[in-house]
């Protein structure tokens, strides 16, 4: 626990060792944060998903920084199928603490599987459908789209709460409360749920019973069996039973001869007109729906293209402002170089009005130092002779300002490149000098390079130019000055060799 005014560790007094503020209510309301926090972690435990993402605000109310408790909300929000809603507690939890922080690996697992994005994506567009097809009424079309949406995301207690309340509209009480039963395995305790549970038991309650009457059937025990049988049994004997059979026999062939018979024709031809009627009706109507089903796999294979655009771009933005906080974070901390290497992988035309401002201001900020820290780092390894060092840091300082510091980064990047014997690159950026700074001494010493693939200098030289020794400074007040008496200058008739 750290004061909130200095930052300094407290003790069990009320006031802060250092600053000697008043740290009284302060601690009573981090602990009442961490206590709405472990009852949240006990109802979440027990499937009380809503009751603890109820705790868990209230723990966030009152301690926004609780890194634990904006976790575990992202968590609830993930298992009930609200995933924008838990990626959103994830980001802000992570710009808070980045590093040893739970969330950017929940992050990264949904950030590097893009089949999740996809089916997060279709399942948003899907449930949005559905919400829209109900406010025009479109039932039937709106059941459609939020058994798809649970086909993608099963665990989204709002779309069985939903199609609950489409089913007990229709009246179909059996498939609502089976809706609500698989919500409440989800979140056990979720006050809709239970309020359409309750809705659905009544409308049981007031529905005619289905029992069958029973009046005319009785029963009685022999054994352990217990027999049923109709209220009055009649025993026929066999006589009986053949006299009514010849009796149904004859009045079958009666009613053949007179009645049966002479329409038997006439029905064999309505028949066979009828099927053939309803075999035209049937090839119809199937050409039709083959149409359809053309037309709409075609419209599908449209969607489906586009979505997997949508998909990309979201993927590719949520990177770009993954990177500007990372940037803003490390700004924060005075981490130049990791807030510069943060804005280099950050796409300025994924940002919005208000993140391109925000991009630009710390874009600005951070160059400053940041180019000035690589120069810096540049020169140093290159007087060190860490030359492959040299050449990464100036390469850098180079690509974003060919000019900084007059024209030397770009003067020393050159000679890095002369000094790994990579003539081809280095002439390169010679030309460059010779160009940017004409009648310089940088010009001069880099123009007997120009051209160069290897035989016009040498790369082992002991006598550095008077730039290379005295090159400008951070800070510095009087920078050498160009035509120095008798600096040891490179390109010289007889350079010393290497190993003299």
């Amino acid at each position: 626990m750290e004061c909130y005014n200095c930052g300094a560790p407290l003790t069990m007094s009320g006031f802060c060792q250092k600053c000697g503020a008043d740290v009284k209510i302060y601690k009573k309301i981090l602990q009442a944060s961490n206590s709405f926090y472990n009852e949240g972690l006990e109802r979440a435990g027990v499937r009380n998903l809503s009751g603890a993402i109820e705790s868990l605000k209230k723990s966030l109310q009152l301690n926004k920084m609780n890194i634990d408790a904006r976790n575990l909300l992202g968590l609830v929000y993930f298992e009930m199928g609200e995933t924008v809603s838990a990626l959103s507690e994830w980001v802000i939890s992570k710009n808070y603490k980045n590093r040893d922080n739970a969330a950017g690996r929940y992050l990264n697992e949904i950030q590097n599987n893009s089949s999740r994005l996809d089916t997060i994506n279709q399942t948003i567009k899907k449930y949005n459908q559905a919400l829209l097809y109900c406010r025009q009424d479109s039932r039937d079309l709106a059941m459609i789209q939020l058994k798809k949406v649970l086909s993608l995301n099963p665990k989204l207690v709002r779309g069985h709460q939903l199609l609950a309340l489409l089913y007990m509209q229709e009246g179909r009480y059996d498939q609502a409360k089976k809706a609500l039963k698989n919500a409440a395995k989800i979140d056990e305790n979720n006050t809709t749920t239970l309020r359409y549970q309750k809705e659905v038991s009544r409308k049981y309650a007031e529905a005619p019973s289905r029992k069958q009457k029973k009046e005319d059937l009785i029963s009685y025990q022999s054994g352990n069996d217990t027999v049923i049988m109709p209220t009055q049994f009649k025993d026929n004997s066999a006589v009986s039973t053949i006299i009514n059979i010849v009796i149904g026999v004859a009045l079958g062939v009666g009613i053949a001869m007179f009645l049966l018979l002479p329409n038997m024709k006439q029905q064999s031809k309505s028949e066979a007109n009828e099927a053939l009627k309803s075999a035209n009706d049937t090839i119809s109507t199937k050409e039709q729906s083959i149409s359809s089903l053309e037309n709409e796999v075609e419209d599908l294979t449209k969607q489906m293209e586009k979505a997997k655009k949508d998909s990309e771009g979201i993927e590719t933005k949520f990177h770009s402002y993954e990177q500007l906080l990372n940037a803003y974070a490390s700004y924060a901390a005075d981490d130049m170089e990791a807030a510069g290497t943060a804005l280099e992988q950050v796409r300025e035309e994924d940002l919005s009005g208000s993140a391109k401002t925000i991009y630009a201001d710390i874009s600005a900020k951070v160059n400053e130092k940041y180019l000035a820290a690589l120069y810096q780092e540049g020169y140093s390894a290159y007087s060190k002779g860490d030359y492959q060092t040299a050449v990464e840091k100036l390469g850098k300082v180079v690509e974003t300002d060919e000019k900084y510091k007059d024209g030397y980064a770009l003067y020393y990047l050159a000679q890095s490149y002369r000094r790994q014997d990579n003539m081809e690159q280095a002439a390169v950026y010679y030309q460059k000098v010779v160009e940017q700074y004409p009648g310089t001494e940088r010009a001069r010493v880099a123009q007997n390079y120009v051209g160069d693939t290897g035989t016009g200098g040498q790369t082992g030289q002991q006598n550095p130019t008077q730039e290379e020794q005295n090159p400008p400074q951070e800070g510095e007040q009087n920078p050498p000055q160009e035509g120095e008496q008798n600096p040891p200058q490179e390109g010289e008739q007889n350079p010393p060799q290497e190993g003299q």
